[in-house]
């Protein structure tokens, strides 16, 4: 164990996911088990700034891991990306003894904790806690899963009233940059079309594909769009392009929106958050800094943050395959 940390602050930041509080907990008790004091930090780089910190201990964290969201609250802080705001922070940090800082959140955190790592030399490690899995070096983000089976759900449900009346349902769902909640989500709910950031469908083929669904016998159809996708400049601008084009079917428009947020974690997700959480205080001991820690082939590894905001994941191209094959 390394002798210079006794002290490792915990915070979220960015969007919640399901299963970030499972990952809070894991390192709440990890510190604990090594005889390391841990804080939190409330509402996430901005809590660094006002030095919003409290104390935790193992009880402290006890039955948060069946809760979505998380406790330690998150907040997206502008004033993280200037320098003053940054030495606020710091400040804060050595004022209050830490000696290290776990950090669970998406790119725009592990980013924030890069430049920061860099100015002050500060031990930093991060988890990746996003439902769009869509952060590099790790299979899996916290919060995807959970995110994935209550698309599934929903679009299921979805299903049920678009076959009861001949309806074509479009279906948005979370997705800015990365289509692995659409693609995956589409295929396990069998939709007929799946419309993602990484690949330009077109409006006309889009049409066309949706066009010998209806002659091939199908009586519904369900769509599923990531917000990001650009084959129109919204989901209402595509859905009055296809009924403008396409009078086969009733067009109907379902936004997902932020249900995909919250909600009880999985078990998937609660175990991971624990794996990672466990991992990061390990971490920290050896003496790493300025990773993640993300999981690949089940296994645990540390990828340098660099590595893992480097850019966009590539979509799975098996995947796609698939898709196409099953909704014929």
């Amino acid at each position: 164990m390394s002798e210079k940390i006794k002290r490792i602050a915990v915070l979220t930041s960015g969007g919640d996911a399901p299963g970030m509080n499972a990952a809070i907990r894991a390192v709440v008790r990890s510190c604990a088990y090594h005889d390391v004091e841990c804080v939190g930090v409330f509402r996430g780089l901005q809590g660094l700034i006002e030095g919003d910190f409290k104390e935790l201990g193992p009880r402290s964290v006890k039955n948060i891991i069946n809760r979505g969201g998380t406790f330690l609250k998150s907040a997206r802080s502008q004033e993280f990306r200037t320098k003053a705001g940054r030495q606020e922070a710091y400040d804060n940090l050595k004022e209050s003894n830490i000696d290290a800082l776990v950090v669970i959140g998406g790119d725009g955190t592990f980013t924030g904790a890069k430049v920061f790592n860099e100015e002050y030399d500060f031990p930093i490690v991060g988890i990746p806690g996003t439902i769009d899995n869509d952060i590099n070096g790790t299979d899996y983000t916290i919060g995807y899963d959970t995110a994935l089976n209550t698309v599934v759900e929903a679009i299921d449900k979805i299903r049920d009233t678009a076959n009861s009346h001949n309806r074509l349902f479009l279906v948005e769902v979370m997705g800015r940059d990365a289509g692995d909640i659409a693609l995956n989500a589409g295929i396990g709910a069998g939709a007929e079309e799946i419309l993602i950031p990484e690949q330009d469908m077109g409006k006309d083929r889009l049409v066309a594909s949706l066009r010998r669904s209806k002659k091939s016998g199908k009586s519904s159809s369900i769509v599923v769009v990531a917000e990001g996708d650009q084959i129109g400049k919204n989901i209402m601008e595509l859905a009055d392009y296809i009924r403008e084009n396409l009078d086969e079917y009733e067009v109907k428009v379902t936004v997902l929106g932020h249900i995909q947020r919250g909600g009880t974690p999985s078990c998937y997700d609660r175990v991971l958050g624990s794996r990672l959480g466990v991992g990061a205080v390990d971490a920290l001991l050896k003496g790493e800094r300025d990773v993640m820690i993300g999981i690949s082939h089940n296994k645990l590894v540390s990828v340098p943050f660099t590595e893992a905001i480097k850019g966009e994941n590539e979509i799975d191209l098996d995947l796609i395959r698939v898709a196409d094959i099953t909704s014929v």
